[in-house]
This record gives C-alpha cells, structure tokens and sequence, in this order.
C-alpha cells in the first residue's frame, strides 16, 4: 500500500496517514474479530465495524446521526457505547481497535471507553 498524497495535503495529515499505513498493516479485522475503525473530523466522528476477509462494511454509526446534542467527548462516548449494542445485536462481542493514524486521548480514547462499557472487548 503506497501513499500518494496531494499536492497542497499538510505535513500533519501526511503524517497521520503514514502511521494509517503503519498501523493497517498489523491490524486485521477477521469474521470472528472484526475491526473498529474511528474517523474524527473537527466537528463530528464515526465508528465503523470492518470485515477485511470479506471487504465488507458490516454496521457503522456516527454522531451525525445521534439525536443527543452533547459536546465533543461525551458525544464520542455516547457513539462507542451505540456501536456497542448494535454489534452485539449483531452477534459480535470482540472486536480489534482501529485507531486509524490518530492519536489514543481526547475524543478516540472516549470512543474507546464507551464501547468497552457498552460491552465489546478489545
């Protein structure tokens, strides 16, 4: 996996999808242990639960779609602790973290906190 990145892409960025590269090369999502990937924008964040055998995107949820309004770590909590209970909805109690290139505190940390309370292991 290569990174092309564009022309006018910052350092901060370009360095945050070197350790993505970094970081996808060890984790692995399988059918029994998929992988929770965690986006973070300014404004809002996603989790996704990734199976990389099949290449399927099997739920994802973000706070876009939370009716709560709270601000940036409780919302963070509030959608770990909602990707929770749908995975285990769906069958699925353990799961492999994704970090995706960020750093672990603040809101991903949070995200982090409330799946493992809402009852995933990793």
């Amino acid at each position: 996996m290569k990174l092309r990145v564009a022309k006018h892409t910052s350092e901060k960025v370009a360095n945050r999808l070197k350790k993505k590269i970094r970081i996808r090369k060890t984790v692995k999502g399988t059918s029994e242990r998929p992988r929770l990937c965690v986006f973070r924008s300014s404004s809002h964040i996603y989790a996704h639960v990734i199976n990389d055998d099949q290449q399927k995107t099997i739920l994802t949820i973000s706070s876009l779609k939370m009716t709560e309004k709270l601000n940036g770590k409780d919302m963070a909590k509030a959608v770990g602790k909602a990707i929770a209970e749908a995975s285990i909805k769906k069958g699925i109690k353990s799961v492999v973290f994704d970090r995706n290139g960020f750093i672990y505190h603040g809101r991903v940390q949070s995200l982090a906190e409330g799946a493992r309370e809402g009852g995933l292991n990793f």
